[in-house]
């Protein structure tokens, strides 16, 4: 099976493995760190269902591919550009953990709590929502990396979905908690999202 896959399988997929091991191990790890072991739930490794689903197309389409139209993953400048985005991705997304520090979760907060503040200094002040963008990049990069022309479509399409509808319902709980500041700040700051102010 090595032999057949040959170095471009073998070079990309494991590029693809460690990418999301590394993110979700790291995620995790953050995670555990800012709000303590008792407060991270599986949830926090960010693996749902569709999640899951979606990685299955991925590898799918990657084997299809390179089983029937090898020719399609030897665009070495393609891959090495997916490469460099997953670690943009990646360097968004962690920094938008250890810069919100407690403020961060995986979860919409909808209710204020004490030491909830709105974090507009470091990333935050160049990217509204960092944690989404870095994740949006990410999950679109991977695909990028494996050369998998369908999936780089989907990926886009599905992330941008859901994050642009999760946007809206977690900024609708930011004006709440933080009125006139929240408003002032996201008037300023991009959403860091493409089409979604």
């Amino acid at each position: 099976m090595v032999e057949m896959l040959g170095y471009t399988a073998i070079r990309q997929l494991s590029q693809m493995i460690a990418a999301v091991a590394f993110f979700h191990s790291s995620e995790y790890v953050l995670a555990v760190s800012i709000h303590g072991r008792s407060n991270v739930t599986f949830s926090s490794l960010l693996i749902s269902k569709q999640y899951v689903l979606a990685m299955g197309f991925s590898f799918l389409e990657y084997f299809l591919e390179i089983l029937l139209l090898p020719w399609l993953k030897e665009y070495w400048w393609i891959s090495n550009t997916g490469i460099v985005l997953v670690l943009i991705g990646e360097v968004i997304r962690k920094a938008a953990i250890i810069t919100a520090d407690r403020a961060f979760t995986h979860m919409i907060r909808v209710r204020h709590e004490d030491h909830h503040e709105l974090v507009t200094h470091g990333i935050y002040r160049f990217i509204r929502h960092p944690g989404y963008s870095g994740f949006f990049i990410w999950a679109t990069a991977t695909q990028i990396m494996l050369c998998n022309p369908i999936c780089i479509v989907a990926f886009m399409v599905v992330t941008w979905r859901f994050f642009s509808t999760r946007i809206r319902y977690e900024e609708y709980y930011l004006r709440q908690f933080f009125g006139s500041q929240y408003e002032e700040y996201s008037r300023r700051v991009p959403s860091g999202l493409p089409f979604i102010k």
